[in-house]
């Protein structure tokens, strides 16, 4: 009898002692998150040592007496990344803030895709790594600091020569390959044939061939989104005349990824111009992860299109055209990232 009762005591004090325990805890808790003290002010205040403190604190959080909440601009990207994840089953998705009062159609998405591109570089496993072009992905590789990983292979995923014969302003594959000193393999090809014969000619050149198989064994890819419309790209850097364009958007086109234009519903068209595109074949196999980058209403439509449709597996965007994108109605299809249905699949 005496052994059960001097068990109930200890029992009892224990329950004190953890009781007492969480109290000290909330209490420095409060003193750390809220109060602002440093925990050599709240070991001195409290009456224990520096580490004491430390652990008390740590405890108030473990133990859920304390709830973080990050007020600023960045927790609000977050949590609408986390949202465009979730409803269109994407791998990742990255969005930066925005500046109202810069009229950039590259600020932030930029710096954050170099970022991307920074970290698979860093990647010790050699990487098929595909290329698209684009004033967004120039402006990438522009922020890109110089990294040697010859390990690495860069592939082209679509032309590099101008209407008129020049090499295109916008492909990236050159300069990058220069900042990284990797094998690189371009395209050499115009975006857009003048011909379906023209194209299929084109496509039997054995380097063309070399670019076309290296393309079908990416890893991951970055590509940029473009719209169909006033602003085309493929408009103003004139790889097609406005009568094309207006046939396109006749067609049904709204985006375009790497020359392919594809409609609402994220469908790569069966039209007489995606059979003169001489860029790589799109969508890329199942297993590469393409991260589409773009921001901007004009390109709202082409987003969520490529997004519903599938066609990226991530997403770099900024704050105001992710809250567009998930104010925007999608189709009534449920969109699903090859990417991670492959990697789910083992």
């Amino acid at each position: 009898m005496n052994e059960q009762i001097r068990e109930t005591v200890h029992m009892s004090r224990a329950t004190e002692d953890a009781g007492g325990r969480l109290d000290d805890a909330a209490r420095a808790g409060w003193l750390y998150y809220i109060a602002g003290k440093t925990q050599e002010e709240i070991a001195a205040q409290l009456g224990i040592s520096r580490q004491g403190a430390q652990r008390l604190v740590s405890l108030s959080v473990s133990a859920g007496l304390v709830k973080v909440r990050i007020d600023h601009p960045i927790a609000a990207c977050l949590e609408l990344g986390r949202r465009l994840q979730d409803r269109f089953a994407l791998t990742s998705v990255e969005v930066v803030p925005s500046d109202e009062t810069s009229p950039s159609t590259t600020l932030g998405i930029a710096e954050a895709c170099a970022s991307r591109i920074e970290r698979t570089l860093l990647q010790a496993e050699p990487l098929v790594i595909g290329i698209g072009t684009g004033r967004t992905l120039r402006a990438a590789v522009e922020n890109l600091p110089r990294i040697r990983c010859p390990q690495h292979r860069l592939v082209s995923l679509t032309g590099n020569i101008a209407p008129d014969g020049s090499a295109a302003v916008y492909n990236v594959i050159f300069s990058l390959a220069d900042k990284i000193d990797a094998a690189h393999y371009p395209m050499p090809l115009p975006v857009v044939a003048s011909s379906p014969g023209e194209r299929s000619l084109l496509h039997q050149q054995k380097v063309v061939q070399i670019s076309l198989q290296l393309a079908r064994q990416a890893d991951i890819a970055f590509v940029g989104i473009g719209e169909v419309g006033p602003q085309a790209q493929l408009l103003m850097d004139r790889f097609i005349s406005e009568s094309e364009r207006d046939e396109l958007v006749a067609t049904g086109g709204i985006g375009e990824i790497v020359g392919w234009v594809y409609d609402r519903d994220g469908h790569i068209l069966d039209c007489a111009f995606n059979k003169r595109v001489v860029s790589a074949p799109f969508p890329l196999r199942k297993s590469a992860e393409v991260v589409g980058v773009a921001m901007g209403e004009p390109k709202r439509e082409s987003i969520l299109a490529a997004l519903s449709g599938g066609l990226v597996d991530s997403l770099i965007t900024d704050e105001q055209t992710a809250i567009a994108l998930l104010s925007s109605e999608t189709s009534s299809a449920q969109p699903v990232s090859k990417f991670a249905a492959t990697r789910g699949s083992g």
